[in-house]
Protein backbone atom coordinates (compact mmCIF):
# COMPACT_ATOMS: atom_id res chain seq x y z
CA UNK A 1 0.00 0.00 0.00
CA UNK A 2 1.15 3.52 -0.75
CA UNK A 3 -0.73 5.03 2.19
CA UNK A 4 1.24 5.43 5.42
CA UNK A 5 -0.51 4.60 8.71
CA UNK A 6 -3.82 4.42 6.88
CA UNK A 7 -4.88 1.22 8.63
CA UNK A 8 -4.35 1.26 12.43
CA UNK A 9 -2.07 -1.55 13.62
CA UNK A 10 -1.14 -0.61 17.19
CA UNK A 11 -3.57 -1.37 20.00
CA UNK A 12 -6.26 -2.72 17.70
CA UNK A 13 -7.67 -6.15 16.95
CA UNK A 14 -7.90 -6.95 13.25
CA UNK A 15 -11.13 -8.86 12.62
CA UNK A 16 -11.41 -9.43 8.89
CA UNK A 17 -10.52 -8.18 5.43
CA UNK A 18 -12.68 -8.15 2.32
CA UNK A 19 -11.27 -7.81 -1.18
CA UNK A 20 -13.52 -6.49 -3.94
CA UNK A 21 -13.25 -5.38 -7.55
CA UNK A 22 -15.03 -2.48 -9.21
CA UNK A 23 -14.57 -1.42 -12.82
CA UNK A 24 -11.11 -2.96 -13.06
CA UNK A 25 -9.84 -1.58 -9.74
CA UNK A 26 -9.24 -3.65 -6.64
CA UNK A 27 -10.10 -2.60 -3.08
CA UNK A 28 -9.48 -4.09 0.33
CA UNK A 29 -11.66 -3.24 3.34
CA UNK A 30 -10.15 -4.06 6.72
CA UNK A 31 -12.35 -4.28 9.81
CA UNK A 32 -10.65 -3.57 13.14
CA UNK A 33 -11.80 -3.31 16.74
CA UNK A 34 -10.47 -0.29 18.60
CA UNK A 35 -11.37 1.50 21.81
CA UNK A 36 -11.87 5.22 21.37
CA UNK A 37 -12.50 7.93 23.93
CA UNK A 38 -15.89 9.61 23.98
CA UNK A 39 -15.83 12.85 21.96
CA UNK A 40 -15.96 16.18 23.75
CA UNK A 41 -19.48 17.58 23.47
CA UNK A 42 -19.77 20.36 20.91
CA UNK A 43 -20.91 23.72 22.27
CA UNK A 44 -21.21 25.75 19.08
CA UNK A 45 -24.35 27.26 17.53
CA UNK A 46 -27.32 25.30 16.24
CA UNK A 47 -27.24 24.66 12.49
CA UNK A 48 -30.26 23.95 10.33
CA UNK A 49 -29.52 22.08 7.09
CA UNK A 50 -31.86 22.19 4.10
CA UNK A 51 -30.89 19.84 1.28
CA UNK A 52 -32.01 20.20 -2.30
CA UNK A 53 -31.27 19.69 -5.98
CA UNK A 54 -30.05 23.10 -7.13
CA UNK A 55 -27.87 23.48 -4.02
CA UNK A 56 -26.75 20.37 -2.19
CA UNK A 57 -27.14 21.98 1.23
CA UNK A 58 -28.09 25.39 2.57
CA UNK A 59 -27.15 26.14 6.17
CA UNK A 60 -28.93 28.46 8.56
CA UNK A 61 -25.74 30.50 9.03
CA UNK A 62 -25.85 31.47 5.35
CA UNK A 63 -23.35 28.99 3.96
CA UNK A 64 -24.21 27.02 0.85
CA UNK A 65 -22.67 23.83 -0.54
CA UNK A 66 -22.93 23.39 -4.28
CA UNK A 67 -24.33 20.24 -5.84
CA UNK A 68 -21.65 18.65 -8.10
CA UNK A 69 -24.37 17.12 -10.35
CA UNK A 70 -22.07 14.20 -11.00
CA UNK A 71 -24.36 12.47 -13.50
CA UNK A 72 -26.09 15.46 -15.10
CA UNK A 73 -22.84 17.10 -16.20
CA UNK A 74 -21.65 13.85 -17.79
CA UNK A 75 -24.93 12.56 -19.18
CA UNK A 76 -24.02 13.30 -22.80
CA UNK A 77 -20.85 11.23 -22.57
CA UNK A 78 -22.71 8.44 -20.80
CA UNK A 79 -25.26 8.22 -23.61
CA UNK A 80 -22.46 8.15 -26.19
CA UNK A 81 -20.66 5.34 -24.37
CA UNK A 82 -23.89 3.38 -24.00
CA UNK A 83 -24.61 3.63 -27.72
CA UNK A 84 -21.04 2.63 -28.51
CA UNK A 85 -21.37 -0.38 -26.20
CA UNK A 86 -24.71 -1.51 -27.66
CA UNK A 87 -23.31 -1.52 -31.22
CA UNK A 88 -20.53 -3.99 -30.42
CA UNK A 89 -21.07 -7.64 -31.28
CA UNK A 90 -21.88 -9.77 -28.26
CA UNK A 91 -19.08 -12.07 -27.21
CA UNK A 92 -16.41 -10.10 -29.06
CA UNK A 93 -13.32 -8.44 -27.60
CA UNK A 94 -14.53 -4.99 -28.62
CA UNK A 95 -17.69 -5.64 -26.62
CA UNK A 96 -15.57 -6.48 -23.58
CA UNK A 97 -13.53 -3.30 -24.02
CA UNK A 98 -16.70 -1.22 -24.29
CA UNK A 99 -18.12 -2.90 -21.19
CA UNK A 100 -15.02 -2.08 -19.16
CA UNK A 101 -14.98 1.52 -20.36
CA UNK A 102 -18.66 1.99 -19.52
CA UNK A 103 -18.15 0.45 -16.08
CA UNK A 104 -15.22 2.79 -15.37
CA UNK A 105 -17.34 5.77 -16.34
CA UNK A 106 -20.18 4.71 -14.01
CA UNK A 107 -17.65 4.21 -11.21
CA UNK A 108 -16.19 7.68 -11.79
CA UNK A 109 -19.63 9.29 -11.52
CA UNK A 110 -20.27 7.42 -8.27
CA UNK A 111 -16.87 8.43 -6.87
CA UNK A 112 -17.43 12.12 -7.69
CA UNK A 113 -20.80 12.02 -5.93
CA UNK A 114 -19.40 10.19 -2.89
CA UNK A 115 -16.44 12.57 -2.63
CA UNK A 116 -18.75 15.61 -2.69
CA UNK A 117 -20.98 14.13 0.04
CA UNK A 118 -18.01 13.36 2.28
CA UNK A 119 -16.63 16.88 1.90
CA UNK A 120 -20.05 18.47 2.48
CA UNK A 121 -20.84 16.50 5.64
CA UNK A 122 -17.32 17.01 7.00
CA UNK A 123 -17.65 20.76 6.44
CA UNK A 124 -20.96 20.88 8.32
CA UNK A 125 -19.79 18.77 11.26
CA UNK A 126 -16.34 20.47 11.51
CA UNK A 127 -14.94 17.55 13.49
CA UNK A 128 -11.36 18.90 13.64
CA UNK A 129 -12.36 22.31 14.99
CA UNK A 130 -12.56 23.27 18.71
CA UNK A 131 -15.73 22.25 20.54
CA UNK A 132 -17.00 25.85 20.65
CA UNK A 133 -16.87 26.02 16.85
CA UNK A 134 -18.59 22.69 16.21
CA UNK A 135 -22.40 22.82 16.00
CA UNK A 136 -24.03 21.61 19.21
CA UNK A 137 -27.13 20.49 17.30
CA UNK A 138 -27.68 19.83 13.61
CA UNK A 139 -31.29 19.87 12.45
CA UNK A 140 -32.33 18.05 9.28
CA UNK A 141 -35.60 16.97 7.66
CA UNK A 142 -36.89 13.42 7.48
CA UNK A 143 -37.30 13.40 3.70
CA UNK A 144 -39.33 10.71 1.95
CA UNK A 145 -36.68 9.95 -0.65
CA UNK A 146 -38.48 6.91 -2.07
CA UNK A 147 -41.62 8.96 -2.57
CA UNK A 148 -39.65 11.81 -4.17
CA UNK A 149 -38.12 9.39 -6.67
CA UNK A 150 -41.60 8.66 -8.02
CA UNK A 151 -41.65 12.15 -9.54
CA UNK A 152 -40.77 11.34 -13.16
CA UNK A 153 -39.54 14.86 -13.88
CA UNK A 154 -37.18 15.08 -10.90
CA UNK A 155 -36.29 11.45 -10.16
CA UNK A 156 -32.94 11.53 -12.01
CA UNK A 157 -31.88 14.80 -10.38
CA UNK A 158 -32.92 13.57 -6.92
CA UNK A 159 -31.05 10.28 -7.34
CA UNK A 160 -28.00 12.22 -8.53
CA UNK A 161 -27.83 14.10 -5.20
CA UNK A 162 -27.64 11.04 -2.93
CA UNK A 163 -29.90 12.33 -0.13
CA UNK A 164 -29.97 9.08 1.84
CA UNK A 165 -26.19 8.80 1.81
CA UNK A 166 -25.90 12.45 2.83
CA UNK A 167 -28.04 11.81 5.90
CA UNK A 168 -26.17 8.62 6.81
CA UNK A 169 -22.79 10.33 6.69
CA UNK A 170 -24.02 13.38 8.58
CA UNK A 171 -25.41 11.26 11.43
CA UNK A 172 -22.31 9.17 12.08
CA UNK A 173 -19.89 12.09 11.66
CA UNK A 174 -21.95 14.23 14.05
CA UNK A 175 -21.75 11.43 16.63
CA UNK A 176 -17.97 11.31 16.26
CA UNK A 177 -17.74 15.09 16.66
CA UNK A 178 -19.93 15.26 19.79
CA UNK A 179 -22.84 16.96 18.03
CA UNK A 180 -26.46 15.88 18.33
CA UNK A 181 -28.80 15.34 15.39
CA UNK A 182 -32.45 16.40 15.44
CA UNK A 183 -34.65 14.98 12.68
CA UNK A 184 -37.77 16.99 11.88
CA UNK A 185 -40.96 15.46 10.50
CA UNK A 186 -41.34 15.57 6.73
CA UNK A 187 -44.71 17.29 7.19
CA UNK A 188 -43.18 20.33 8.89
CA UNK A 189 -43.66 23.34 6.52
CA UNK A 190 -40.06 24.54 6.70
CA UNK A 191 -40.08 25.96 3.16
CA UNK A 192 -43.58 27.48 3.32
CA UNK A 193 -43.34 29.19 6.72
CA UNK A 194 -41.82 32.62 7.24
CA UNK A 195 -38.75 32.42 9.47
CA UNK A 196 -39.47 35.92 10.77
CA UNK A 197 -43.17 35.95 11.68
CA UNK A 198 -44.44 32.40 11.13
CA UNK A 199 -46.87 33.14 8.27
CA UNK A 200 -47.42 30.09 6.02
CA UNK A 201 -47.65 30.40 2.25
CA UNK A 202 -50.12 27.67 1.30
CA UNK A 203 -49.84 28.47 -2.42
CA UNK A 204 -46.08 28.14 -2.70
CA UNK A 205 -44.96 26.01 -5.66
CA UNK A 206 -41.78 24.00 -6.06
CA UNK A 207 -40.64 26.39 -8.77
CA UNK A 208 -40.75 29.39 -6.39
CA UNK A 209 -37.13 29.84 -5.33
CA UNK A 210 -37.67 33.07 -3.36
CA UNK A 211 -39.88 33.24 -0.28
CA UNK A 212 -41.96 36.43 -0.06
CA UNK A 213 -43.92 36.90 3.16
CA UNK A 214 -47.32 38.52 2.75
CA UNK A 215 -47.44 39.37 6.46
CA UNK A 216 -44.09 41.01 7.29
CA UNK A 217 -42.83 41.60 3.71
CA UNK A 218 -39.67 39.60 4.29
CA UNK A 219 -37.95 38.45 1.08
CA UNK A 220 -35.50 35.59 1.45
CA UNK A 221 -34.06 32.69 -0.49
CA UNK A 222 -36.40 29.72 -0.15
CA UNK A 223 -33.71 27.26 1.00
CA UNK A 224 -32.21 29.70 3.52
CA UNK A 225 -35.68 30.38 4.93
CA UNK A 226 -36.20 26.62 5.38
CA UNK A 227 -32.81 26.22 7.07
CA UNK A 228 -33.62 29.03 9.53
CA UNK A 229 -36.94 27.38 10.38
CA UNK A 230 -35.20 24.08 11.00
CA UNK A 231 -32.59 25.69 13.27
CA UNK A 232 -35.35 27.40 15.28
CA UNK A 233 -36.81 24.01 16.22
CA UNK A 234 -33.72 23.07 18.25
Amino acid sequence: MKESNYIPTGGVKILSAAVSEQAGRWFVSVQVEEEMADPVAATGPVVGVDVGIKTLATLSDGRTIENPKALRKRLTKLKRLSRWHSRKQKGGKNRQKATRKLARFHARVAHIRCDALHKATAQIVAKNKPCEERPATIVIEDLNVQGMLKNRKLSRAIADVGLSEFRRQLIYKAEQAGSSIKVVSRWYPSSKMCANCGWIDQDQALSDRTFICASCDMVLDRDLNAALNLAALA
